[in-house]
């Protein structure tokens, strides 16, 4: 490789910063982050999850998401309650504010993927493939 440009990881680097500067533009408006709309998201599949179930899901450390829980219920977006088995357990119910925000922000988040996909036209399935493949190997 002659040129940094040239590195995959520069590469998908500068391509993650568009796509992240480009979602926090359009969640901002809802005052939600992307890690924000990723744990809403989760949650609108189903309610009731716990911290870990959804660090789980999500690949993100406990710290990172006790931290993005903590500002999703000062939101008033989610609330948090005792398991009923084990109440050492949190779980993480959607507000009724944390519901209507459901229908605006997977707009806006279909939104970018429509944009992104006209913008790579007949590559963007094989490249949404090919972001699953790296996201998952572990070799």
């Amino acid at each position: 490789m002659d040129r940094v440009e040239d590195c995959i990881s520069f590469l998908l680097g500068k391509a993650g910063q568009q796509i992240a500067r480009r979602t926090r533009e359009r969640l901002s408006a809802y005052e939600v982050t992307p890690v924000q709309y990723a744990i809403l998201k989760v949650l609108w599949d189903r309610d009731g999850q716990s911290g870990a179930e959804l660090g789980t899901r999500l690949v993100i450390d406990s710290a990172t998401s006790t931290g993005v829980i903590d500002r999703l219920e000062a939101s008033g977006f989610v609330e948090r309650r005792a398991d009923d088995q084990d109440r050492r357990v949190q779980r993480l119910f959607l507000t009724k504010r944390g519901r209507t925000l459901q229908a605006p922000l997977d707009a806006a988040m279909d939104q970018l993927n429509a944009e992104v996909r006209r913008q790579l036209g007949g590559q963007a399935k094989a490249f949404w493939s090919a972001l699953r493949l790296l996201g998952e190997n572990k070799g």
